[in-house]
């Protein structure tokens, strides 16, 4: 009688396959949101960029006025530099139980220096077109998230 040998992976390879696996998802999951809050925070100052050119614009077309209000509807005149708020995309997620300054809503104010608090949304200084994102929450370089745009 002749007998046949199979080919195949024993229980033991197959487990010992699954375990790198396991081991190189526990390492690449964490640094892939890491990665993730990176670019977000690269696009939240790519969005002060823009919400600050477009004050300057405003600025450079009204004689040295600043805009009161980063956009309004009713004030068409800002509002072609730029259509629409945009979003604070950082989340906070490299501070512990840290609030999200994730939003775009605008506090109009005059302010004398950065946000003190961990708020959320943009900030905006009328007397100077300063834009910040109104959280003094820290991002992963262990920079405040008000402090962006000056760096």
């Amino acid at each position: 009688m002749l007998r046949l040998r199979t080919k195949g992976f024993t229980l033991i390879e197959l487990m010992i396959v699954v375990a790198i696996i396991g081991i190189l998802a526990a390492i690449a999951i964490p640094r892939f949101a890491q990665m993730l809050e990176k670019s977000k925070e690269g696009a939240t100052k790519g969005n002060i960029g823009a919400m600050k050119s477009a004050a300057e614009i405003y600025y450079g077309n009204w004689q040295g006025i600043w805009p009161t209000t980063l956009w309004s509807s009713s004030n068409f005149t800002f509002s072609q530099n730029l259509d629409n708020i945009p979003l604070v995309k950082v989340t906070g997620a490299f501070v512990p139980n840290s609030p999200s300054p994730s939003g775009n809503h605008i506090l109009y104010t005059v302010m004398n220096g950065t946000p003190s608090s961990a708020g959320n949304g943009w900030a905006y200084d009328s007397t100077g077109g300063y834009v910040f994102v109104n959280s003094t929450t820290h991002d992963s370089s262990n920079m405040a998230y008000s402090f962006y745009g000056f760096q």
